[in-house]
């Protein structure tokens, strides 16, 4: 790691545009459209603005297990918002005016209903179609405390871990050792859970495995910042084996696929508007077409 001079803070706080690493030209202290810009409608009720991050992933996820248990009323228009300054137009900050992804829109009654925040999405959606959400009370209990967990746990892994680790423009050898120590307590509470436990919530796969799959799951094949073998991700084995089990699930391989736009372009969607898209327009058959 490399040796850093103190840090004394001001007494105010300036921003400074240099500042920030990798994003800094994306980044900024104030909350707002930068510019004007309508986003597309396509023709079904449900229309998602949004990225193959782990964020976006869980909404995508959701979508295609809705679809694969029946429920028609599930199709879905997913867009490309891509996280270079699009997401403070005008359009998209109308329905998160937080400027994150994923963002929905449901159009299926008389007034559109804007839903931000990805574990919100997944609770809406859940109750809308009366799926992945258990009605008993205790197991619904035990889902809302592991998705809550999710959304209180990931800063760590995204915002602590993976910035420092990743993307700082400086190695701070302080920084990443608190936040790595973090991560792997995180990693243990999942796999001693997951020790006598199919699933989050038990023996039924819930929105909670939806939204903690694509931020553990990615880390524990070793996909999320190069950190698998730094953390020794091997060793959670629980992880690994629920981890595994809901990679193979038919749903979840289609929805991360949904607004991808990096790895292998035979699994990149960059928008999905039909289900048969995942079979023609995935992003090596427009690149064959276009050849």
């Amino acid at each position: 790691m490399n040796d850093i001079s103190a840090y004394e803070p001001p007494k105010v706080w300036i921003w400074n545009k240099e500042s920030g690493g990798r994003f800094a030209s994306i980044n900024r202290p104030i909350a707002g459209p930068t510019h004007d810009k309508e986003l597309p409608v396509g023709r079904h009720p449900l229309q998602l603005y949004s990225l193959a991050t782990p964020n976006g992933v869980k909404v995508t996820v959701m979508l295609e297990e809705l679809l694969a248990a029946g429920h028609k009323g599930a199709e879905y228009d997913a867009w490309l918002i891509k996280i270079d300054g699009n997401q403070f137009g005008s359009g998209f900050v109308a329905v998160n005016p937080n400027s994150k992804i994923p963002a929905l829109m449901d159009r299926s009654g008389k007034e559109p209903i804007r839903v931000f925040e990805s574990g919100s999405i997944l609770v809406y959606l859940a109750e809308k179609f009366g799926a992945f959400l258990p009605t008993d009370v205790k197991t619904r209990a035990e889902t809302f405390s592991w998705l809550f967990w999710q959304m209180g746990a990931a800063p760590y892994l995204g915002g602590g871990f993976g910035h420092f680790y990743a993307y700082a423009p400086t190695k701070i050898e302080y920084a990443i050792d608190r936040f790595a120590m973090e991560v792997k307590r995180q990693l243990d509470v999942l796999d001693r859970r997951l020790a006598n436990n199919e699933y989050l919530a038990g023996d039924v796969y819930t929105i909670a495995d939806m939204a903690v799959w694509p931020w553990y799951g990615s880390l524990a094949k070793g996909l999320l910042y190069g950190g698998g073998e730094f953390l020794s991700v091997q060793d959670y084995k629980n992880v690994q084996r629920w981890t595994d089990a809901i990679a193979a699930r038919p749903a979840v391989k289609r929805g991360r696929m949904v607004n991808r736009t990096w790895g292998e372009p035979s699994s990149q969607l960059h928008e999905r508007h039909e289900a048969s898209d995942f079979e023609t327009r995935t992003q090596d058959k427009i690149e064959q077409a276009a050849s």
